[in-house]
């Protein structure tokens, strides 16, 4: 009875950006409230689900070999993701043609269609209408972060058409959410001991344009749907937790500078993952980049004398079609004038379906790789050189791992630090056995010492 009784198993893996994750974790939410159990084994699984990138050739690649894993290692397959919504030379589907035995494919944001593919091939083990999500998900779902920060998921799609980029295609336009759910959301993120709230969206900063910054409503008050009024009140969420709210994916826009107030106030983290891409107003024009990027020295320097500790973030493209020396000394120069605090550099890849493709003067793939490297070098110097400037001060760290209570040490991360992309803090022992470091929980730091992108620092 035991065996026969015991639900279906989804085995799931998640590619690509932290938007792709927060999709990821809709739809195992979704399974769970429907009494399936999941697994990151492809093996024993009763399915398996693959949640796929799409927008550089790498991460095409990677996806596509995760497919034929999941295929050879268990056999029944559904495809979700960006991956999904691409298509083929001949415009059919990309993940067809190249994995034609999967049960099924969708596009992203598509935990709908996922779970009609799930229900059709893998039927649900009891009904909907009447099951619960277990106990423990009652207030912020599955989650494939730690306990201690969790990504929100503002808005989806994007309205601009970068000539290098597919990801309205794949997404379509920007469609915000009603902030008084993405406001929720964060309140029972933060209730449920989320220490860190790492905004995500394609273009964070133009939340709301697509509804005419209309009012909407949260806890009985009119609350705007835009990017200030919304940092605002996050702030104002976070503040009896003592909890970091961290921005990504904010384009230069003018009214970014509203929100420079509250980061000096320490109400939102001094930190701004803003994606410039380049510097020459020329190949800006060929990228159709948005919001004046020409002028984004004298922006950073407005943004620094409002809020001094304020980190920046950012990537770029080395390599663009008919990018000239002259074009690229221009990036290498704007990169060490504008002290950029973290950096990543892509060498340009043509994504099938993108606009660049199509602009004359392409590069040879070996020059933008030089490039990449050169654009790299001078990157990292001017990222050294920031870090060494923190050796001697005392900030706050959130502990990402410190096993039996960090006697040994651990490894944590500042406010100039976001999971997975930027450095960590690397804690030595505590000098007083009373100190103690908790996973998820804050420590207090001096910074001795650097190594690489990381910083080394003493438990005070």
């Amino acid at each position: 009875m035991a065996a026969m009784s015991a639900p279906p198993t989804i085995g799931f893996v998640s590619l690509g950006c932290p938007k792709a994750l927060t999709d990821a974790e809709v739809i195992l939410t979704r399974l769970a409230a429907e009494g399936y159990a999941t697994s990151r084994a492809y093996d024993g699984a009763d399915l398996v689900i693959v949640n796929t990138c799409g927008f550089i050739d790498a991460a095409v690649q990677e996806s596509l070999e995760a497919i034929g894993d999941a295929l050879d290692a268990n056999g029944r397959v559904v495809v979700t993701g960006c991956l999904g919504a691409k298509a083929d030379a001949d415009g059919g589907n990309l993940v067809r043609r190249l994995h034609p035995k999967v049960l099924a494919v969708t596009g992203p944001h598509a935990a709908a269609e996922v779970l009609d593919a799930v229900h059709a091939h893998c039927p649900k083990p009891h009904d909907p209408f009447t099951d619960l999500v277990p106990p423990h998900f009652d207030k912020i779902g599955i989650k494939l972060t730690p306990r201690h920060y969790a990504y929100l998921k503002i808005s989806e799609g994007c309205n601009h058409r970068c000539t290098f980029c597919i990801i309205p295609s794949m997404r379509g336009d920007l469609v915000s959410r009603p902030i008084g759910d993405v406001l929720e959301e964060a309140r029972r993120l933060f209730d449920a001991g989320v220490k860190e709230l790492l905004v995500v969206s394609q273009d964070t900063s133009a939340y709301g344009v697509d509804l005419k910054h209309r009012t909407g409503f949260w806890d009985g008050r009119p609350v705007k749907t835009r990017f200030a009024e919304l940092c605002e009140q996050l702030g104002r969420l976070a503040e009896p937790h003592g909890a970091w709210v961290r921005l990504h994916y904010v384009y230069p826009y003018p009214h970014v500078d509203e929100v420079l107030p509250l980061m000096a106030e320490g109400r939102i983290l001094p930190y701004l993952d803003v994606p410039f891409q380049h510097s020459h107003p020329e190949v800006l024009k060929r990228m159709k980049r948005p919001a004046s990027g020409e002028r984004n020295l004298e922006r950073l320097a407005r943004w620094r004398a409002a809020c001094p500790p304020l980190v920046v973030r950012s990537t770029f493209i080395a390599g663009f079609p008919g990018e000239t020396e002259d074009e690229f000394e221009h990036l290498l120069q704007f990169v060490r004038e504008a002290r950029i605090d973290r950096v990543g550099c892509f060498a340009y890849s043509p994504v099938p379906g993108a606009a660049a493709n199509q602009l004359p003067g392409a590069l040879p793939e070996a020059l933008r790789e030089e490039r990449r490297a050169a654009f790299m070098a001078v990157a990292e110097a001017v990222s050294t050189a920031k870090l060494r400037e923190r050796i001697g001060a005392t900030m706050q760290v959130l502990v990402d791992h410190a096993p039996a209570l960090g006697r040994q040490g651990g490894v944590g991360r500042s406010y100039a630090d976001a999971p997975e992309i930027d450095g960590s803090v690397r804690l030595l022992p505590p000098q007083k056995a009373s100190t103690r470091l908790k996973t998820g929980a804050f420590a207090r730091a001096r910074v001795v010492d650097t190594d690489g992108h990381d910083l080394i620092a003493q438990p005070v």
